[in-house]
């Protein structure tokens, strides 16, 4: 019996003290080079090492049991690995690869092409204001990102009021009305809310912002015949993230804001949320607002679905309740009398939801689906005058994707629905619906020059004079001309649907505006190069 107990105690201790060993490679997920000077630790043990000239690394004497392994690079995002020891392959090697973090290594990815290249390699003109620049404008601007579109060449904001600040994006000179502005890919501060949107807008849950300019309604219909804008929102990683700004300025602006994200297994969580508050400023002394009185709150909720290695996807839902006031600063505190009464005053709701979903069919292959519906409400007071609106919108979007060494696909079909109603000017309700369908090709010829061709073909209802069917073909070269040399050409067609929406009736509070007739009305048409 002694002798059992002895075996089963130096068993136990054998056990106890065993020790093993964990290897691993440590590589860029993009380029799969090793990376030298990796950190690898297990927190719970103390214990780490750093890889060599060869991206190795060895960690010894770890006990039986189940341990997180910590990999960190600096410019890259961290990764957490569990491993069960003793190993039932006792001389593994892992291949642990790590993402870069923003642009710190220059390569930058966009999805408003839906192309899986890089933008050097995109025939289409395009930029992109990466995370790295974004959180420098966040803290410096965080109540809107007029700011960063401002400091973008070829790209304005023209103030379409003085009282209460609202603003449109101009490319390239053109009317703000020709520009789409879309957040991930889907339409929001369209029509009656544009001249609202980019001052609505915080920067703190944007991870990149890209923008074409010149025509782009291959992919996004016709109102882009300006270029367009596409805010692309942050999405969780396996590391948790939690933000908080206080902002406070000399022109009397309090800003207060907090981001939380988290990845697990199957889902992800994204909460933003932010409080603008502006108190009426008038710097000149003039008893008249530069910066109106604004009170702004914003939710923001994501909720990221990872069924399965091939499915994954996301919902969120919009929020925005705004009151902006400006005009007399006696009419503001309430001491309105015959000599002070002149105001501008702009309170709006916005509440919408977006969903969008991916299946890979293969490694080749996928289908992207994607839906959002909106409602916007805003009521604009004047001096005896009033005018309030709802505007319902919806986006729906199935598309596919084929993508190849030298030639990629996209493919899909959209529906468009927009609903205008006053109750105070029934004359400019309206009921708008477009569906499209669009293809387009990348092909690749050789290492120095890639060419994009694409069509759509849009049908509006209620049609216009021209029946509301358009052709809008497309076509973008990159010429590589040596390493330090790039060159791109392309152009297209572009229409934009009559709409009372314009920088000109914005500045008169949509005042003595006209209905829309569109069976005696064409569409503005276009024909773009850049």
């Amino acid at each position: 019996m002694k002798k059992i107990f002895y075996l089963l105690c130096l068993f136990s201790a054998q056990n106890a003290f065993a020790q093993n060993t964990f290897k691993a490679i440590i590589r860029d997920e993009k380029t799969k080079e090793t990376l030298i000077g990796a950190t690898v630790s297990i927190e719970t043990l103390k214990i780490g090492d750093t890889s060599n000239e060869k991206g190795e690394v060895t960690i010894n004497n770890i006990p039986n049991g189940k341990f997180e392994i910590e990999f960190r690079y600096i410019g890259y995002d961290g990764k957490k690995e569990d491993v069960k020891f003793p190993m039932s392959k006792p001389n593994t090697v892992f291949d642990i690869e790590l993402e870069p973090k923003g642009t710190n290594l220059g390569e930058i990815t966009v999805s408003t092409t839906r192309s899986s290249r890089s933008i050097k390699d995109i025939p289409t003109r395009i930029e992109a204001i990466t995370l790295e620049e974004l959180d420098e404008k966040a803290s410096m601007k965080p109540a809107d990102i007029r700011m960063l579109l401002n400091e973008s060449t070829g790209i304005a904001t023209q103030q379409t009021s003085a009282v209460s600040g609202t603003a449109n994006v101009r490319i390239q000179g053109l009317d703000g009305r020709y520009t789409q502005f879309l957040r991930d890919g889907m339409p929001l501060y369209q029509g009656f809310s544009g001249g609202l949107s980019v001052m609505q807008i915080t920067p703190l849950d944007l991870k990149q912002v890209e923008f074409i300019k010149g025509s782009a309604s291959t992919l996004f219909g016709g109102g882009a015949i300006a270029g367009l804008v596409n805010l692309i929102s942050k999405t969780p990683r396996e590391q948790q993230e939690l933000n908080f700004l206080l902002n406070g300025t000399s022109a009397k602006g309090f800003d207060a804001s907090g981001f939380y994200s988290k990845k697990g297994e199957k889902i992800g969580t994204i909460i933003f949320s932010s409080y603008n508050f502006n108190a009426p400023y008038d710097p000149a002394n003039i008893g008249l607002t530069a910066i109106p009185q604004t009170n702004r709150f914003t939710f923001n909720p994501k909720l990221f679905l990872y069924l399965n290695d091939k499915t994954k996807g996301w919902i969120g839902v919009n929020t925005v309740f705004e009151d902006r006031f400006g005009g007399d600063l006696q009419v503001i505190e309430g001491k309105t009398d015959n000599i002070h009464q002149y105001f501008e005053r702009n309170k709006s709701v916005r509440l919408s939801y977006q969903m969008n979903f991916t299946h890979q069919l293969n490694e080749k292959e996928k289908l992207d689906f994607k839906n959002t519906i909106g409602f916007f409400e805003r009521k604009i007071s004047l001096p005896n005058y009033q005018f309030k609106g709802q505007q319902v919108s919806s986006f729906s979007e199935l598309s596919y994707l084929k993508s190849g060494e030298k030639s990629e696909w996209i493919a899909g079909l959209n529906l468009w629905t927009d609903k205008f109603s006053s109750v105070e000017s029934p004359n400019v309700n309206y009921n708008l619906t477009t569906f499209g369908g669009f293809v387009q090709n990348t092909f690749k010829a050789n290492d120095w020059f890639s060419v994009e061709t694409g069509v759509r073909l849009d049908a509006n209802t209620p049609k216009t004079k021209d029946k509301g069917v358009f052709i809008l073909p497309r076509i973008n070269g990159v010429f590589k001309i040596n390493e330090h040399f790039t060159s791109r050409i392309g152009g297209g067609l572009g229409y934009k649907m009559p709409s009372i929406f314009s920088e000109a009736a914005e500045g008169k509070g949509f005042k003595d505006i006209q209905a829309l007739n569109f069976a005696n009305t064409y569409a503005e048409k276009s024909y773009g190069g850049n």
